[in-house]
């Protein structure tokens, strides 16, 4: 789940941050200091402080741009570690997170055993320092004594194990009452190879933390390897599926001529008519595909240097892959672009004209084995991996003779594609035509619906 993300209180947050990160910089350093946290250009420098001069840029950031801002910081600037936890967490509770709640936590911690981690002392330190406040620059955090806890971790976990259990660890840590995504990115951590290089002390933890994740409906799943370690990731059972995309065909001007390059790798290419598809062939994790990841493929692949000129592009060529004739989808997809124009940056990109199956063959050719429904309106890649596809239809989906006659068996088959697509992790959602073909109708029944699906597949959308 996810919390809305309180904007008026990452922009506060921002505002003391660049409070005093300012006075790491020159006045002359400004400008690609603001570039870098994607902030609006600064003021003239003709008498205001630096001080002045950044908050007046951040005052002039978009609401929509905030998170992008905070996540820029985070990732390029050297920050207190109470300022560094305190925007971690308002920004993690707008993405997507698991629950896990206090008695959980207390249970796993008193039946984990800390010995593979001693084996590891200084990644498992590495873990601790990156989420908790272990007092390295003397600050205070949930409760954490002001110093040397990582000391005391040293000694107490480390070179004397018996001397602190996993629950007095997690209780000095501040781990029962913390928030939940950084809970969540703490059992992440303690799956990781990153910290257990060792594929069955790894899988150890992993059977030991889900026994008491499952009956609260949530899990340690692998969704991959990583130097040839199993990744696992936190998620709720029963959303989502566990494969990730390896090729996303979209925005097609017509059927896309694909050959395997390699079938044992499953590579493959667009034999012709190549400019006439989009193929994003980027990994997408478990966050989904936000469409300031598929701008930046769209400028690497075009080279666009300039972010509007490639959204602009990019938003007509999808736009291009539109029936000329559906009222319906073109206002679906203008609608969702329009409602969200301030905060781009952070919501899924809405993709059309997927391709979901694909056979060389036509249903003549095939007969009744053919793969039917082809290609779909919209798909989007939420996060907890869960892929959302919107179909608009019109009568041709369940007629024949451009409308005149009712078609059961085409209506048929269509819910049949729709269940197979359930069975294989996807959610589908169908819009009749006509309550769309009306821009001004269609406005109420597209923000109602998107509110509530990215309000309920939390992410790193506001």
């Amino acid at each position: 789940m996810a919390e809305q993300m309180d904007l008026a209180r990452l922009r506060s947050l921002l505002e003391g941050v660049l409070g005093t990160l300012y006075q790491s910089y020159r006045h002359q350093d400004l400008p690609e200091l603001c570039e870098r946290l994607h902030l609006p250009p600064l003021p003239p420098n003709d008498g205001p402080t630096k001080h002045a001069r950044l908050t007046a840029s951040l005052q002039a950031c978009p609401d929509g741009r905030l998170p992008r801002v905070a996540e820029a910081v985070l990732d390029s600037e050297t920050l207190r570690t109470a300022d560094r936890h305190v925007l971690q967490d308002v920004v993690w509770l707008g993405r997507h997170y698991v629950e896990v709640p206090g008695r959980t936590r207390r249970e796993l911690a008193k039946d984990l055993d800390l010995s593979d981690y001693r084996d590891y002392p200084d990644r498992f330190l590495a873990l601790l320092g990156r989420l908790w406040d272990l007092g390295d620059d003397g600050l205070r955090q949930w409760g954490t004594p002001a110093a040397g806890l990582r000391e005391e971790i040293a000694r107490h976990v480390i070179r004397f194990g018996d001397d602190w259990s996993a629950e007095e660890l997690f209780e000095r840590l501040g781990a029962f009452e913390a928030p939940h995504p950084r809970f969540g990115r703490f059992l992440e951590g303690l799956a990781s190879s990153a910290v257990l290089p060792d594929e069955q002390a790894q899988r150890r933890f992993v059977d030991l933390a889900n026994g008491h994740l499952q009956p609260v409906g949530a899990l340690l799943r692998q969704d991959g390897e990583a130097d040839g370690y199993p990744v696992f990731h936190l998620v709720q059972p029963g959303r989502g599926t566990a494969r990730r995309p390896r090729n996303l065909i979209f925005g097609t001007l017509g059927k896309p001529d694909i050959r395997f390059t390699s079938a044992l790798d499953n590579d493959i290419e667009i034999a012709e008519a190549a400019d006439k598809i989009m193929v994003y062939d980027r990994p997408v994790g478990t966050d989904g595909l936000l469409w300031r990841e598929l701008l930046s493929w769209w400028q690497s692949i075009r080279g666009i240097t300039d972010p509007q000129q490639a959204g602009r592009a990019l938003y007509e060529r999808m736009k291009e892959s539109l029936p000329p004739k559906s009222a319906g989808q073109r206002n679906l997809f203008w609608l969702y672009h329009h409602l969200y124009q301030d905060q781009l940056d952070n919501v899924p990109a809405l993709l059309p004209e997927i391709w979901m199956h694909w056979g060389p063959k036509t249903v003549r050719e095939r007969g009744h084995n053919a793969l039917q429904n082809l290609r779909m309106d919209f798909l989007m890649l939420l996060p907890g991996s869960r892929r959302v596809v919107l179909e608009v239809d019109g009568s041709q989906h369940y007629t024949r003779d451009r409308g005149a006659v009712p078609d059961p068996a085409k209506y048929a088959a269509t819910m049949a594609s729709d269940r197979d697509l359930k069975f294989r992790g996807y959610e589908v959602f169908r819009f009749g035509h006509d309550e769309l073909c009306d821009r001004d109708r269609a406005r109420l029944v597209v923000t109602d619906f998107f509110r509530h699906l990215l309000q309920r597949s939390p992410g790193k959308h506001t």
